[in-house]
């Protein structure tokens, strides 16, 4: 599986595309980046593309009106998440309003889930190693 990195710009694109909310965790997720609202990820940047999570609403319109991509690797798109338009995220050409207010309605979103429960030590010593 093809794990494509972000390029340092894309990586600041999409740090200034988050909320600044001070519930707002930005952190690196396998050379890309996500971000995360009570442990849940609501946005996240693999190589090119930002994917939102979105209410069921919201994702309907979205990639019902505009042309949308699978966010995550090729052979297994993550589920849920969905890869904004491919030329919203190009460096330099991209749409920044629209991107901000696709990663905004997945934050909002997002924000009311339940928190998610950090893992314990023991649930973490327990899981399959790779």
């Amino acid at each position: 599986m093809e794990m494509p990195k972000a390029s340092d710009a894309g990586k600041e694109r999409f740090r200034l595309a988050v909320p600044d909310h001070p519930d707002v965790v930005v952190k690196p997720m396998f050379g890309n980046l996500g971000a995360f609202v009570n442990g849940n990820m609501f946005a996240g940047l693999f190589g090119p593309t930002i994917g939102v999570k979105l209410a069921d609403g919201d994702r309907e319109v979205l990639e019902g009106s505009e042309r949308t991509v699978p966010f995550g690797p090729a052979e297994r798109p993550m589920g849920g998440y969905t890869g904004l338009p491919e030329v919203w995220n190009e460096e330099g050409d991209g749409d920044d309003a629209r991107v901000r207010a696709w990663i905004g309605k997945a934050y909002g979103y997002v924000a009311t889930l339940p928190p998610k429960a950090p893992k314990t030590k023991a649930a973490k010593a327990r899981a399959p190693q790779k």
